[in-house]
């Protein structure tokens, strides 16, 4: 399983890449390996500014939808609007072109909170 050394992850299975006061997140590698073949991403929080932990859309596979929650405090700046064609971008290259959203950081402290490759990787085993 790919879990990348510079990347920050929640118990949910979201990752979180800053980059100064900006982020993007995605799920993982494992998440999309669970969910199977993505077929649709559904970004009901373009806009609005979310706490650590609410809900900012969903991802849907053939047999499931899940709910994607924001790891930091943040606003929802842009969605990876390629996603509408490609949805299989995050089976393919999760860490990559199958970003989800792209946020602005209210507090990047709240990183302290998340899990490291290392714990991310005990997590999933």
């Amino acid at each position: 399983m790919n879990v990348p050394e510079n990347l920050y992850y929640t118990a949910e299975h979201e990752w979180i890449r800053i980059e100064g006061e900006t982020a993007f997140v995605g799920i993982t590698d494992y998440a999309q390996s669970e969910l199977g073949e993505i077929v649709f991403v559904d970004i009901t929080s373009l806009g609005e500014t979310l706490k650590a932990g609410d809900t900012f859309g969903s991802i849907e596979a053939v047999k499931t939808v899940s709910d994607l929650f924001l790891p930091v405090d943040a606003s929802v700046v842009e969605f990876n609007e390629e996603l509408n064609d490609h949805p299989e971008w995050i089976n393919d290259d999760p860490y990559g072109k199958g970003w989800i959203i792209k946020i602005a950081v209210t507090d990047a402290s709240q990183t302290a909170h998340l899990l490291s490759a290392e714990k991310y990787q005990a997590l999933i085993g």
